[in-house]
């Protein structure tokens, strides 16, 4: 079983998109930016586990035994590998719009925390790509007759990036908490 990925939602209680009005009203429009790409990962990512979970469920209970199943399985397998892919270039569109609040005039605070949320975007990446190869060894040999040794080792390194994303979203929410005149409850990534 894959291991749950930490997905960032940013919320702002006010602002707009784009580049006009005082550095905080510019951060809160990039904010907002990232949250649009980052609620179409979380939606793509969504559905790339779906298609993942249905055909591993048929995989493990045996329906893909024979050779139309079989071939059935490995479209599933790259349905899910095309859909994770789309997430990723998705969630690589938030990593801008976040680069961005960290060179405005803002506290050293809100940079900071625009910089730890763009280190957990850059794990998640990392990790996601790993999945990727793991999908592109299922549609090679779904059932891993050949390639469970190889896919555990890759699932153990998605599993790293994982925890590395979260550790990066955890510093991040603890600066918030330490700051919240900076950055209220509404402006904050949450799972």
């Amino acid at each position: 079983m894959l291991p749950v990925v930490i997905t960032l939602s940013l919320t702002l209680s006010a602002g707009c998109s784009g580049v006009l009005g005082t550095p905080y009203e510019r951060a809160n429009g990039y904010v907002a930016d990232a949250n649009e790409a980052i609620d179409e990962h979380n939606r793509l990512f969504d559905e790339a586990r779906a298609t993942y979970e249905e055909a591993k469920d048929s995989v493990e209970t045996g329906e893909a035994t024979t050779q139309e199943a079989t071939s059935q399985e490995i479209g599933r397998f790259t349905q899910a590998r095309t859909t994770m892919q789309r997430a990723r270039d998705t969630l690589e569109e938030a990593r801008e719009p976040l680069s961005e609040v960290q060179d405005l005039e803002v506290e050293a605070e809100i940079q900071e925390y625009a910089g730890l949320l763009s280190e957990a975007i850059d794990a998640q990446l990392a990790a996601e790509n790993r999945e990727i190869n793991f999908y592109e060894i299922l549609e090679q040999d779904p059932t891993l007759t050949d390639s469970r040794h190889e896919a555990e080792d890759l699932l153990t390194e998605v599993d790293d990036g994982y925890e590395e994303a979260e550790d990066a979203y955890n510093r991040a929410q603890e600066l918030a908490d330490a700051n919240p005149e900076l950055l209220p409850e509404e402006s904050q990534a949450s799972r």
